[in-house]
């Protein structure tokens, strides 16, 4: 008589770890970032997504928008997302930029009414209206 039949066990599925290397160059990149995000949090363990920026030697303005998008990605995926790695320069950039709290605090990202303006569409600012008879500036 045969011995039951035993299943082995599935393997624990990994923390979902974005590493960054350099600042991406165009808003292609990007976005091809913020699939592989996706991909990462599909085959990933519940819990938040880790981006590594230690490689990344670059931290110029580009980084800070690509972080604040994968913030975004991550959100709208129903996850937090953590940095790891964030040396003196890029910390500086992101607190320059202010967002020094809101992207290496996992806290849940607030959005205002509003939002982003679509996609080729330019934002909404303030247009001055000049009334009859004011003196010009």
């Amino acid at each position: 008589m045969a011995g039951p039949e035993y299943e082995s066990p599935l393997p624990a599925a990994p923390p979902a770890v974005l590493v960054l290397d350099r600042p991406p160059e165009t808003r292609a990149e990007v976005e091809l970032l913020c699939a592989r995000l996706g991909e990462l949090v599909r085959h990933s363990a519940p819990g938040p997504v880790t981006v590594d920026v230690g490689a990344a030697q670059r931290p110029v303005l580009a980084m800070v928008e690509t972080l604040a998008r994968l913030r975004l990605a991550a959100r709208r995926l129903g996850r937090e997302m953590r940095l790891r790695n964030t040396g003196g320069e890029l910390a500086g950039v992101l607190a320059g930029a202010g967002l020094d709290e809101v992207l290496t605090a996992p806290v849940t990202l607030r959005l205002e009414p509003g939002g982003e303006p679509e996609e080729g569409e330019q934002p909404l600012g303030v247009q001055e209206r000049v009334e009859p008879g004011d003196a010009p500036g």
